[in-house]
């Protein structure tokens, strides 16, 4: 928590700085007019996006809820673009919607969302049902559909003012966000072209409530330990001439990780599945595997599979060298190999995320929706931002508010949605005008 209370003490000093910063102007007054106008609109089209089922592999799906957004988008002003991936990645592909007008005079923005959902087809959960007046049993509402519809709605009470001349706005709507397509290289490539483009990315994951914003979120990756021992009669394990076998040290592997790698605020490392004995084979695409042994033969072969997350580059080599320096440490007729695989980088906390933080406060301030502070990142999981956040000064968790994100009792708040496009509006308002 220490750079998150840091973050949050240079937040207080810049309002201090900003405590005479403009209060809503006549002009912003009548953009949330509009927001307020076109509320029911936007609940209803929420609604239409989540009854269409868009789980990451229904790649049909995915097609028609961005072919839905395409067509808003375009009757904004926007260009949209459906980018297709290649079949070997397994992904329906991305909506890319842009607007560039005119000389450009403020800040250019990178908007974040995506269209697909954990809810495949197969899904008990497929529907948008209302529990009372303002909340909604919705899957994908949260997470994140209905991001997507603040996104849209913030811009389109900006464009029916006729506000976004001179901008450049990019909306990026990823449709495998969930589970993405591999190799990231491909599968991310338009997303960081984009960003490189860009001034400012802010993201529209669920919304972590009103009164906090993302600034960092830690990375993601993967390891594998396999493990080999000599197979033999269990009665003579432990001698010189047998060892321990391979349960026993990836035993001892596991033990050590948690001894001595485990610590650091914002590092954890979680061993997900593992399979030991004779014979062992392991369905990557399955995630599930078989392991046959018995109890009088010392096991042969050991694997774990696992994630580690970490908040910056530097964390996550620093833990990955000493996992490595614990692996080669083998017990005796024991041999062992670590492996890794990327998945997410950390979005790091800066200076610039901070000061997008400061100005997404003051218009909370501004509209009298109370003080806005950094979100403790190990609470979060990791998200399309952080593929960006190496470019541009990023803003996260601007989405909608529910909970349940990914389970079968997934909800949105209605009675927060008009507020937080409100405020999304504003703030894009305001950094488009920025110098």
């Amino acid at each position: 928590m220490k750079f998150i209370k840091s973050l949050n003490l240079l937040l207080v000093f810049l309002f201090v700085f900003s405590i005479n910063a403009q209060k809503l102007s006549k002009l912003e007054k009548k953009i949330i007019k509009q927001v307020e106008f076109n509320n029911d609109e936007a609940i209803l089209l929420l609604e239409k996006v989540v009854n269409i089922n868009s789980g990451t592999l229904n790649l049909e799906g995915v097609k028609k809820v961005g072919a839905v957004f395409s067509d808003e988008f375009q009757s904004i002003g926007f260009t949209p673009t459906w980018i297709t991936m290649p079949d070997e990645i397994g992904r329906a592909g991305h909506l890319f919607c842009e607007l560039t007008k005119g000389n450009i005079n403020g800040k250019k923005l990178l908007l974040i969302g995506h269209l697909d959902t954990v809810f495949e087809k197969d899904s008990p959960f497929q529907e948008f049902t209302m529990v009372n007046d303002s909340i909604v049993h919705a899957p994908g509402g949260n997470d994140m559909k209905g991001g997507n519809i603040i996104i849209l709605y913030a811009l389109k009470a900006l464009q029916e003012k006729g506000l976004l001349k001179n901008t450049q706005i990019i909306v990026a709507f990823t449709g495998d966000e969930e589970s993405s397509g591999k190799p990231l290289s491909i599968s991310r490539k338009d997303l960081i072209d984009a960003a490189k483009r860009s001034d400012i990315a802010l993201g529209f994951e669920t919304s972590t409530g009103l009164k906090y914003a993302t600034v960092a979120r830690r990375g993601s990756s993967g390891w594998k330990v396999e493990v080999t021992g000599k197979r033999s009669h269990s009665s003579g394990i432990f001698n010189k001439n047998v060892g321990a076998g391979a349960i026993f040290e990836l035993s001892r592997i596991l033990n050590t990780f948690y001894n001595e790698v485990r610590g650091e605020e914002y590092l954890t490392f979680n061993p997900g599945v593992i399979l030991g004995g004779t014979q062992v084979s392991f369905e990557k695409s399955l995630s599930k595997g078989t392991a046959f042994g018995k109890s009088n033969i010392v096991a042969q072969t050991a694997t774990v599979k696992g994630g580690l997350r970490f908040i910056s580059e530097e964390q996550k080599e620093n833990a990955r060298e000493k996992m490595k320096v614990i692996v080669a440490k083998s017990l005796s007729h024991t041999s062992a190999k670590i492996s890794f695989t990327d998945s997410y980088p950390a979005m790091s906390p800066t200076k610039g995320n901070a000061i997008l933080l400061s100005t997404l406060n003051q218009v909370s301030l501004d509209l009298k929706q109370g003080r806005v502070e950094a979100y403790d990142p190990g609470k979060r999981g990791a998200a399309d931002t952080s593929f960006v956040a190496e470019y541009v000064d990023c803003l996260d968790g601007l989405g909608a508010l529910g909970n349940g994100a990914h389970t079968l009792k997934e909800t949105i708040n209605l009675n927060a949605f008009e507020a937080l496009t409100k405020r999304t509006a504003i703030l894009i308002y305001r950094l488009i005008n920025q110098k």
